[in-house]
């Protein structure tokens, strides 16, 4: 996809501004087109150059569950490195959404592309997923403990009444 590649982190933070995805300080609403088009955002959040702005993808689908039906458009125009991020971030917002008892549920598009055995716990899925994510992506990153702080920081932001 070539589109993704010209976006810019800060346009991306706009978008994450202007959807109140209180997950990346700043943004603004000066330009709020990107919003409108959740393949495309989806798809350069999982490509960008910046971490937090890839993991910025959890708190966009537990607080936009209406984005899930765009994910799978968006997985089949990345490549590799960036699919595997966008399955298993994706993933990870399905477990997060049942632990902390969200009330719109994601639908489980990805657990079988990455080769997930999903059992009826969702922490243990968690679990799964990140030990997968680290033989599939080949990095010893606390997967567990990144999507762990994705949720928290949404969740902060939730509570303190700032999303």
């Amino acid at each position: 996809m070539s589109q993704p590649t010209t976006i810019t982190g800060h346009q991306l933070t706009n978008a994450l501004h202007v959807l109140d995805v209180k997950f990346i300080f700043g943004g603004d609403s000066n330009d709020a087109s990107l919003h409108k088009k959740p393949a495309c955002l989806i798809a350069a959040l999982a490509e960008s150059d910046e971490a937090r702005l890839r993991l910025a993808l959890i708190p966009l689908f537990l607080q936009h569950p209406e984005f899930a039906p765009h994910v799978r458009e968006a997985a089949k125009q990345l490549k590799p490195p960036a699919r595997l991020t966008l399955h298993c971030y994706y993933t990870a917002a399905v477990f997060l959404a049942q632990i902390h008892h969200l009330s719109s549920i994601l639908p489980d598009y990805f657990s079988q592309d990455i080769q997930l055995k999903i059992t009826n716990d969702p922490q243990v899925n968690l679990r799964a997923l990140a030990n997968q994510q680290r033989v599939l992506s080949g990095e010893s990153v606390n997967w567990l403990g990144t999507y762990q702080h994705a949720a928290k920081i949404w969740m902060r932001a939730l509570e303190l009444g700032h999303a």
